[in-house]
């Protein structure tokens, strides 16, 4: 008997392996790693896509942008490289949703204190208004953390079109011109290759914590072992 096993023994370990491997794989299979969507203007409700891109179907990644944050430096997409990150839009005075908005910012910023890989990044829509001084003592009554939530401000045109044909957050149509005001709740998740994740309602605490949710999903995409 044990001349049967030796004889075979090399046999037996390859089917014992091959064994395994079936088996992880079929297990792969019932039980999936979650992903996100990747999002396209396409998707998304007509009402929140410029039209000039509701067309696109694929590709779509929001494109490089210069702004200035709270402390007078330049920010571009550079400064998010192989980060994921949360965009919203709003302005200092406003006394309506961006107070719950700011609330769920500093709710994501708690979270994700620790986590260099995580950041925010605030877009101001009244920047005639919010300067860097404003955003700084804004920044300051909120707590934000300078290395890990961006408010930004520059030139509006350049803002609007970030959240109308880039983040596709926007419900308003409009130039970016002296009358036109974007007003939204969307909190927009992004990837580290600057392709759309999910979008939320700032405002809801249940939404927030669906976000909280989907950014630990999204980064399972980055570890190794999970790789696609």
């Amino acid at each position: 008997m044990l001349k049967f096993f030796a004889k075979y023994k090399f046999f037996a370990i390859v089917m014992f392996v091959l064994s395994g491997i079936i088996i992880t794989l079929i297990y792969n299979q019932l039980d999936p790693i979650p992903k996100l969507p990747v999002y396209q203007p396409s998707m998304v409700t007509a009402d929140l896509v410029d039209t000039t891109v509701q067309y696109i179907r694929k590709y779509h990644k929001v494109k490089d942008f210069k702004l200035v944050n709270q402390n007078g430096d330049t920010i571009t997409q550079k400064n998010y490289k192989d980060k994921i990150y949360v965009a919203d839009f709003f302005f200092t005075t406003c006394q309506s949703i961006c107070i719950d908005m700011a609330k769920s910012m500093q709710t994501l910023q708690n979270e994700f204190e620790d986590d260099k890989d995580i950041l925010l990044l605030s877009h101001s829509v009244t920047p005639e208004i919010d300067d860097v001084a404003q955003l700084k003592k804004y920044a300051l009554e909120k707590g934000v953390i300078d290395s890990k939530w961006n408010l930004v401000t520059g030139d509006k045109k350049q803002i609007y079109n970030l959240a109308r044909k880039e983040y596709l957050a926007s419900k308003t149509e409009g130039n970016g011109g002296k009358y036109d005001l974007v007003h939204t709740e969307n909190f927009v998740l992004v990837d580290k290759e600057k392709r759309i994740r999910g979008f939320y309602d700032g405002t809801n605490p249940e939404e927030i914590e669906q976000l909280i949710e989907d950014i630990d999903i999204l980064r399972l995409e980055y570890l190794p072992e999970h790789s696609y």
